[in-house]
């Protein structure tokens, strides 16, 4: 299979952990990162939300994955819920000297916004200049208040080239469909009705992927991970995009890929 150099479509997991019921899917050699890998081509890295991860760790990761593998990275929350975006400066340039160790492996940056915290203006764009004053590459925004869901809101986002994240189960009645920049379309599933828990049958994960491939590029994060149910999910949506030319699934053959749970 040939892999494009820049895939509309990438799916992965939160985090890289393989549950025992799906590890027949996966290579049997290497570390975990690295079985993950020879499936999946993308990742999203939320320890770095709770803590900081020296860069000789991120360029460990990097150099353990293929070429066209990317991982996106949740901001600490150290910016997001405990300064609340406000004087995060000294923050933001740690997180972005730390993950730099990625290097062209390094995908979105996501920033997942506390419930509580509403649109501001004046805050948000003195942040996100900041943000794009030291990064040039993509970025997401996952907000769970219902002022961010407006026209207004969206113009913020997408002048600074900020997609805002697809979210299940939705916290507002757009919150379900991407936002903000049109360029990136990003969505996190969490499990519904229990949340970190709860597997999605196959007729929802197609219509994720149907609404995701339309759009430059997309990816669809699983974080459904408390039960395992996310690597099941995101093996059958590998199925499901499969059957079109633009999923990237990592560097296993077709073949191998064959007799996956479906989760």
């Amino acid at each position: 299979m040939t892999i494009p150099d820049e895939p509309p479509l990438r799916i992965g997991t939160a985090g890289w952990t393989i549950p025992a019921s799906f590890r027949q899917a996966f290579s049997a050699q290497g570390t975990e990162l690295e079985r993950y890998a020879s499936v999946f081509g993308a990742v999203e890295i939320n320890t770095s939300f709770h803590r900081p991860h020296r860069t000789k760790t991120y360029q460990r990761w990097a150099a353990s994955v293929p070429e066209a593998f990317r991982f996106a990275v949740k901001m600490p929350r150290q910016i997001s819920h405990d300064r609340r975006l406000v004087g995060a400066t000294p923050l933001l340039d740690m997180f972005l000297s730390e993950i730099a160790g990625l290097g062209d492996r390094l995908g979105p940056l996501l920033l997942q916004l506390p419930p509580s915290l509403a649109f501001n203006p004046a805050t948000d764009l003195r942040f996100f200049s900041d943000l794009r004053a030291r990064l040039e590459g993509a970025a997401v925004c996952e907000p769970r208040h219902a002022t961010w869901f407006t026209p207004e809101a969206g113009a913020l986002l997408a002048e600074f080239r900020i997609g805002r994240v697809a979210a299940h189960p939705a916290v507002a009645p757009l919150a379900s469909t991407p936002g903000g920049w049109p360029g990136l379309a990003y969505c996190r599933l969490h499990g519904e009705p229990r949340v970190y828990h709860s597997s999605y049958d196959d007729a929802m994960i197609g219509v994720v992927i149907a609404s995701l491939t339309p759009h430059p590029e997309g990816w669809c994060i699983f974080d459904n991970t408390a039960s395992g149910a996310a690597t099941g999910n995101a093996l059958t949506a590998l199925s499901i995009a499969e059957s079109g030319p633009h999923v990237i699934v990592g560097p296993l053959p077709r073949e191998t890929q064959k007799g996956r749970p479906s989760g």
